[in-house]
């Protein structure tokens, strides 16, 4: 199986960036780390060894990148406006640093993103905000509002808001968009979510998964026995939905 180690140092984010690259062809996947989680522990975790298959034949190629969830939404160091800028500052190393990489190296034209907890929430957020750049989206264990209360997860700015945090909630601002032109470049995407039946994200899921329903935004959602939290049942995931 190729794979690939790279560092550089990111313009966006004023530090070094490091992110794994496995298989040599196929459709790309952008794939988000867990909450504070490395570019390095879906391979550890043996999430990765479980694509192998479609790793060598050319069929994936799959971009773990790095997280910096501990300087942004989990930084209690620093105000939430200043949290969620550097969330946006996040958001554009990926979409103007990691992507153009991700083309450099991957010609299919086919690109798919994806993550697991806080990964999952990564990978819905950008993708329904900028969905002309992506063909897939897949959801595993997610949480898609980082504003509320959810047994022992917190919000994540204690109780302030802005125009930045609305529109990185995307329970929020999806239950508000009119624009016909984004939701139909939305609805041309596929959407899978999955979570475990007692995952205290569940009825966030379905939540959020009616809501794309009413706007017309035909989705997937799968339900797993028991908490399904765990790299084990992620896992198997990947092998289904990736």
């Amino acid at each position: 199986m190729n794979r690939e180690y790279h560092k550089w140092y990111s313009t966006h984010l004023q530090c070094n960036m490091e992110l794994l690259v496995f298989g040599h062809s196929g459709r790309a996947v952008l794939f988000f780390p867990t909450r504070m989680a490395r570019f390095y522990d879906y391979e550890n975790w043996g999430i990765i060894e479980v694509l192998r298959d479609q790793l060598d034949n050319g069929q994936l190629q799959v971009y773990c990148v790095d997280s910096i969830d501990a300087e942004s939404f989990y930084n209690q160091a620093i105000h939430p406006s200043e949290r969620i800028a550097r969330h946006l500052q996040y958001e554009d190393y990926i979409l103007q640093e990691v992507l153009p990489f991700i083309r450099s190296k991957n010609n299919t034209g086919v690109l798919e993103v994806a993550g697991c907890s806080m990964g999952a929430f990564h990978a819905a957020n950008i993708a329904l905000k900028h969905p002309a750049l992506f063909n897939k989206v897949i959801c595993m264990s997610g949480r898609y509002d980082l504003t509320r209360y959810i047994n022992d997860f917190k919000d994540l700015f204690d109780g302030y808001r802005n125009d930045n945090i609305y529109y990185n909630s995307p329970i929020q601002f999806m239950g508000n968009m009119q624009q016909s032109d984004l939701l139909d470049s939305i609805r041309r995407s596929e959407y899978i979510f999955a979570i475990g039946e007692t995952d205290p994200f569940l009825a966030n899921n379905y939540e959020f998964s009616q809501l794309l329903w009413d706007k017309g935004i035909p989705n997937n959602l799968y339900i797993w026995d028991n908490y399904a939290h765990r790299p084990r049942y992620w896992r198997q995931m990947v092998r289904l939905y990736l």
